[in-house]
């Protein structure tokens, strides 16, 4: 009997230990990890010259668990392909304090492609999972900080699907499924 009650505790503790990390934890740890690896802070991005559209573009919450999004000035795009780049290049721009980026540092657009259907494909570099904090709720953050961008700035962009160095990936780092374009998702977005 004593045995069992032992268990019964040390399972209700790992339990608790379990839940404490995933709603208290490391939204904590993860907002000044994610502080540490977003690029060094500038008074604001730079000034975009000639025409200009406002965009919304999404960061991470304070909390870490979830996306705000902000207007800003994009550049503006002769197409809807060149518009899509022109937001993407906005959306992994370093950002200033207190703005945390889910895109990690150094990540460099190399494509975007929109097909008739709506589809876009993204194609970033290798640093987007290089420099990734890992975690899927950052995984989660990122994807749908680039998904959202999109979808919800350009209404003829129905989803979009992700490429890493010109191939699709099964997943950023291993939790969050990015084999087929997804949909606009602003369960993620406070």
């Amino acid at each position: 009997m004593a045995r069992r009650t032992l268990l019964i505790t040390a399972a209700v503790v790992g339990v608790s230990t379990l839940v404490w990390l995933l709603f208290f934890g490391l939204p904590r740890w993860y907002g000044s990890k994610a502080a540490r690896a977003s690029a060094p802070a500038s008074p604001a991005p730079p000034a975009v010259a000639g025409r200009k559209i406002n965009a919304r573009l999404f960061y991470v919450a304070d909390d870490g668990t979830r996306l705000v999004g902000i207007e800003r000035d994009v550049a503006f795009g002769d197409s809807m392909v060149e518009q899509a780049r022109q937001i993407v290049e906005a959306q992994i721009a370093p950002v200033a304090e207190p703005l945390v980026s889910a895109i990690p540092a150094d990540t460099k657009v190399r494509a975007v492609f929109v097909t008739d259907q709506g589809e876009a494909f993204v194609d970033l570099s290798r640093e987007l999972i290089n420099g990734h904090t890992g975690g899927s709720m950052s995984e989660t953050l990122t994807v749908y900080t680039l998904v959202n961008a999109l979808t919800v700035n350009l209404p003829a962009v129905t989803s979009v699907q992700l490429l890493i160095d010109g191939k699709p990936v099964d997943t950023l780092v291993g939790h969050v499924d990015v084999r087929r374009p997804l949909s606009k998702n602003l369960e993620w977005v406070q």
